[in-house]
């Protein structure tokens, strides 16, 4: 009987202290729940004060940009060209193409110039359908019947003359192409690679139309709301430039809109913010992702004032342990930490480029 007594007060006593446990653990974890909810609370009234800031979503058209001033939406223009949208869509038709083709290429990777820069693990996975399908004629033959009807309408739609012939002979390529493989009834990488290369230079006369486009018309836009707002306003302006991950390294709208700014604050008045996809309410997602970045820069000096290097950590892209964990594996950052600061200088991690070179 005593022993069994004895037991039961053991495990009475164990249920209260796992009791005690959990209860002084659940308090502790309350100081970081309400951490967040202040910090929320602060970041949600910070995005109301917010000025001036233009919002650049990166679309079809040679991007979206909407300027806040004052907390208030000011104006939301498509400042491009047409012609930016026309030389940009028909230098997509080799991609066009290749999007219907590419399940059913061969898995391996074959002969052809710079072949070594092709993952075998990647095409495999990319050419999923079985040797011999053809229900790749279907849609290329749709396909083909878009890129004639553009052909044949190309003459009345006004583009420049250079940029006129560049698209017509990068649709009468792709046609061709189609022709031949439709009437076959089988493709290769060889022969798609030869027609690719064909194009190439026409599809840079419409690549440097794009470009002058969306330069002449970003660039006038952005002169006309620097009068609107004035000198002083300007020289602090912040802009959020949402694009999707695979477009966020020297952006084509960050670099152009880059030279407009104040450069003593462009590389932290610049910020690139890419999106798994574009968000349904791009101007929210900017506006809370800018307010975090603006009260966390005063956070850091004001709480780690004694570690300037932590300091800086919050106010960038680090995670604030990072550099512990590093310490403690003993190992050193990865590449990409130093290519996300040249690219905030307009620096590609890839070739070296600055964006005014």
């Amino acid at each position: 009987m005593e022993t069994q007594a004895a037991t039961g007060a053991s495990a009475a006593t164990g249920a209260a202290g796992a009791t005690d446990e959990k209860a002084a653990r659940d308090a502790i974890r309350n100081v970081n729940a309400g951490m967040r909810a202040n910090y929320a609370s602060l970041k949600s009234e910070l995005t109301k004060h917010l000025s001036p800031v233009v919002v650049v979503q990166n679309n079809a058209v040679g991007g979206r940009f909407t300027l806040i001033d004052k907390g208030a939406q000011v104006e939301t223009v498509d400042p491009v060209p047409e012609y930016f949208e026309l030389a940009k869509s028909i230098a997509h038709v080799p991609l066009g193409v290749y999007s219907v083709i590419a399940a059913y290429l061969s898995d391996k990777v074959p002969n052809i110039a710079n072949s070594e820069r092709i993952d075998p693990h990647d095409l495999d996975m990319v050419a999923f359908k079985p040797a011999g399908d053809t229900g790749w004629i279907t849609p290329l033959t749709a396909f083909r019947s878009t890129l004639a009807t553009a052909r044949t309408k190309l003459p009345t739609a006004n583009l420049p003359t250079d940029l006129a012939a560049s698209s017509n002979k990068i649709l009468t390529e792709a046609i061709k192409f189609i022709d031949t493989a439709v009437g076959a009834k089988s493709f290769d990488m060889v022969a798609f690679n030869q027609f690719a290369a064909t194009v190439y230079p026409s599809i840079r006369v419409n690549m440097t139309a794009a470009a002058t486009a969306q330069i002449t018309g970003i660039e006038a836009l952005m002169k006309r709301w620097r009068a609107r707002i004035g000198e002083q306003a300007w020289s602090d302006l912040y802009v959020m430039v949402l694009s999707i991950w695979t477009t966020a390294e020297l952006n084509q709208a960050s670099i152009i809109i880059r030279r407009t700014m104040n450069q003593a604050k462009v590389n932290t008045h610049l910020i690139d913010l890419p999106t798994a996809e574009t968000p349904a309410d791009p101007i929210g997602v900017a506006l809370e992702n800018l307010a975090r970045i603006v009260q966390d820069n005063v956070a850091a000096e004001m709480v780690f004032n004694a570690a300037l290097d932590v300091a800086d950590a919050l106010k960038g892209r680090e995670d604030l342990l990072s550099k512990e964990i590093l310490q403690q594996i003993g190992g050193t950052a990865p590449a990409h930490t130093a290519a996300f600061g040249a690219a905030a200088a307009g620096t590609c991690p890839i070739t070296g480029r600055t964006a005014t070179a």
